[in-house]
């Protein structure tokens, strides 16, 4: 298995001089060079299979293709660093550590789509990520590897919704972290910055794209990801595991399985994913496996509730969550999340007397695909997963405002 994570969790960030002696940089000297030409790193990025990291999981390669087709005067990069999802930690992590390796990335990036110009997107409350991207980016500079293209870091505002890929657009603007409506999209002319096609990345995403482009597409193998556990588990942490990998494993093998000791009784693969069973602990991690399931892998910070835990309790602290971080431009979102969190409220008060399940599902229903961001779909699936799979848990609290003894 590829690995991105070569290196002790607690070891200083990675330099200059150690990321150049483990092949750092290669790739993209060869890039500069025109021994590794720009369509040869789209196809070998196609072919490795690379999709995002951000959420999304769109392939990597295509998205990199569409790019590089599309003839305008000014085209540009974005490393989205904009994590701020309760129980991810991975995209601070990269910053922190490997900084390098996310900017050989996104240089890669540019030169396969044709840019000039890369901003690399960071939350303003990750000090320790901003100092370590800086440092990086000087030393890259004096060492020839920026080659005439323009890098810029970014502050992005503490919101969730400001990690969306054209909210951040917004905000290297200038302007108020606000999706856009779309299309067209980043990537076409008029939808990315200042008008310019604009190839928007995670940087886990683009951390991967350095031994890909020097090693080849068969170096990422089936593909790895970085899931970050919280603290359900007894082993809370970012780990690395490739594709395919049950989670089974990841809770129980890297995650010393429940902090409570007792079974499972969800999933939950990413706070904006649909809650699955205790049945999909053999399930394999793979994009198109758990969409199959019901659900997604997010950004891989992975949560579990296990035997005894109030299901309605945990889907009314993500229902707040996402009541409090949508951004309030479109009405069909304020709407939708405001509603959900107030019927959940009722029902976890015992003061919902109704049919919450009908009333859940018909906001969903309402607002689905209205909004100019995905928020309106990922604050819908925890809800309703939650809803189907322990309708027990939300009657006793309807009924007696509590938990079952």
């Amino acid at each position: 298995m590829a690995l991105l994570l070569t290196r002790a969790s607690d070891a200083p960030r990675e330099t200059l001089a150690e990321y150049a002696a483990a092949g750092g940089y290669e790739a993209l000297a060869h890039a500069y060079a025109g021994t590794l030409a720009a369509d040869e790193i789209v196809r070998r990025v196609t072919e490795s299979g690379l999709r995002g990291h951000g959420g999304a999981g769109f392939p990597t390669g295509r998205k990199w293709a569409l790019a590089a087709a599309v003839d305008a005067p000014k085209k540009y990069v974005v490393a989205n660093g904009g994590e701020h999802e309760p129980g991810s930690r991975k995209d601070r992590f990269l910053l922190e550590s490997y900084p390098h390796r996310v900017l050989e990335g996104t240089l890669l990036c540019a030169r396969a789509t044709g840019a000039s110009g890369a901003w690399i997107y960071v939350i303003e409350d990750m000090a320790d990520a901003i100092a370590s991207v800086r440092a990086a980016i000087d030393e890259a500079g004096a060492a020839g590897h920026l080659a005439g293209v323009d890098v810029q870091v970014t502050l992005a505002p503490t919101t969730y919704v400001a990690g969306e890929e054209s909210a951040a657009l917004e905000v290297i603007e200038g302007k108020k972290a606000w999706p856009r409506k779309k299309p067209p999209y980043p990537g076409q002319p008029g939808g990315g910055l200042w008008g310019a096609p604009t190839t928007v990345n995670n940087v886990e995403t683009l951390a991967w794209v350095p031994g890909i482009a020097r090693e080849g597409p068969a170096w990422f193998g089936a593909g790895a990801l970085l899931c970050t556990l919280d603290d359900s588990v007894r082993r809370p942490g970012i780990h690395e595991v490739a594709l395919g990998t049950t989670f089974r494993a990841l809770v129980y093998d890297l995650g010393g399985g429940p902090r409570g000791g007792a079974a499972v009784k969800a999933i939950l693969p990413a706070l904006s994913s649909a809650f699955l069973g205790a049945g999909a602990l053999d399930l394999p991690m793979t994009y198109d496996g758990v969409k199959a399931a019901g659900s997604g892998l997010g950004c891989g910070g992975v949560s579990i509730l296990e035997e005894g835990a109030c299901a309605v309790e945990r889907v009314l602290e993500i229902a707040r969550f996402f009541k409090k971080e949508q951004c309030g431009q479109c009405p069909p979102c304020r709407m939708e999340t405001n509603t959900l969190a107030a019927v959940l409220e009722k029902v976890h008060s015992g003061a919902e007397t109704g049919d919450f399940v009908a009333q859940a599902e018909k906001i969903a229903a309402f607002a689905r695909g209205k909004g100019n961001c995905s928020l309106i779909e990922m604050a819908a699936a925890p809800v309703l997963s939650a809803l189907r799979l322990f309708p027990g848990d939300f009657a006793q609290h309807a009924r007696h405002g509590r938990c079952a003894d």
